[in-house]
């Protein structure tokens, strides 16, 4: 075979430049991202997270505070995931995640199927975690917390424990601490009440609520006696609640809960107080209409997805969401 004129590799050089240029290095988020490339990468999500929590309903919240531990944590992209290697150390083991988060096996489970039906890698881990979200939701609160997920994120090559201790809000934050936690993210009061409404779903250990319930006085103390058969004062640190009384079930019995002095973690109670705050007005709200907290629910849900995602050219596209390539 002939070899190439140093003009003819130039030329292909300037091709190849010019061609990689015009691809965006910070594209915007799309709900239409894969209609191209594979129109089956959704519906394939959403059969996967269905079977996931019709095996275990818990495991729904579980992939809800996946994509917000991922996104509090240097943005949207995926580090989550990834998992400590002898040279490597990821967001796991950091204090807020450990013991805390979990669906791993799930996501494996749908890049699988995602990467199979697609023939290949073309879905990023960081938007599986975004779509599986969002059918969480609406498998588990019905047509009206169905939104369109904004897609196109790729996936870091990097973690950071640290940002993990410092940036996922604590169960034991007040209110300031909670209000400066969320502005950190761009993310206001509004945003704040209305995620705080992902504990509509799923479970606390006994660690973040002890004190609340041994302790506290802003609690119901029916409510914290009763808490106090599943936690006691020693040991039973693993030991579950739910953090509203329909745990399966996405819809407004948190916010009621918190007008009663009800809210499992401390941090939840911090968000109604009887004060007259915009905060209290808001909780009062999305007690009494579920439409309001599902509208709010999607903006903000689609709001905090789109915290400094990496697009274009930056990252990649995993082989396998527990490693980078």
């Amino acid at each position: 075979m002939a070899s190439s004129s140093p003009c003819q590799i130039f030329l292909v050089f300037v091709m190849v430049t010019l061609v990689t240029s015009l691809i965006p290095s910070n594209a915007l988020l799309t709900p239409h991202f894969y209609d191209n490339v594979c129109p089956q990468a959704l519906p394939t999500i959403k059969s996967v997270v269905l079977h996931a929590i019709l095996r275990e309903k818990r495991i729904g919240a579980s992939l809800l505070r996946l994509h917000f531990h991922d996104c509090f944590v240097n943005g949207c992209d995926g580090s989550v995931l990834l998992d400590d290697t002898p040279n490597f150390t990821g967001e796991k083991t950091a204090l807020p995640n450990i013991n805390s988060i979990r669906g791993f096996s799930v996501v494996d489970e749908i890049k699988a199927a995602v990467d199979k039906v697609c023939k290949g890698p073309v879905v990023s881990c960081a938007d599986i975690l975004a779509t599986a979200a969002r059918d969480s939701v609406a498998i588990l609160g019905g047509p009206q917390f169905f939104y369109n997920v904004l897609l196109g994120r790729r996936d870091a090559r990097t973690a950071s424990k640290a940002a993990a201790n410092a940036n996922l809000p604590s169960p034991t934050f007040n209110f300031s601490q909670l209000i400066s936690n969320f502005k950190s993210q761009g993310l206001n009061v509004k945003d704040l009440v209305a995620l705080s409404g992902g504990h509509t779903i799923g479970f606390a250990r006994c660690t973040t609520f002890r004190n609340r319930i041994y302790n506290e006085t802003n609690i119901d103390p029916i409510f914290a006696a009763s808490l106090r058969k599943t936690c006691p004062r020693n040991g039973g640190d693993n030991n579950l609640t739910p953090l509203d009384f329909t745990p399966t079930r996405v819809e407004n019995t948190y916010y009621r809960d918190l007008l009663y002095k009800r809210g499992v973690l401390h941090s939840d109670q911090q968000l109604f107080k009887g004060q007259g705050s915009e905060s209290d007005k808001l909780v009062q709200l999305y007690s009494k209409n579920t439409f309001a907290f599902a509208s709010d629910f999607k903006t903000s849900l689609i709001k905090m997805g789109n915290i400094k995602p990496l697009t274009g050219r930056q990252g990649e596209i995993r082989l396998n969401c527990r490693r980078v390539r």
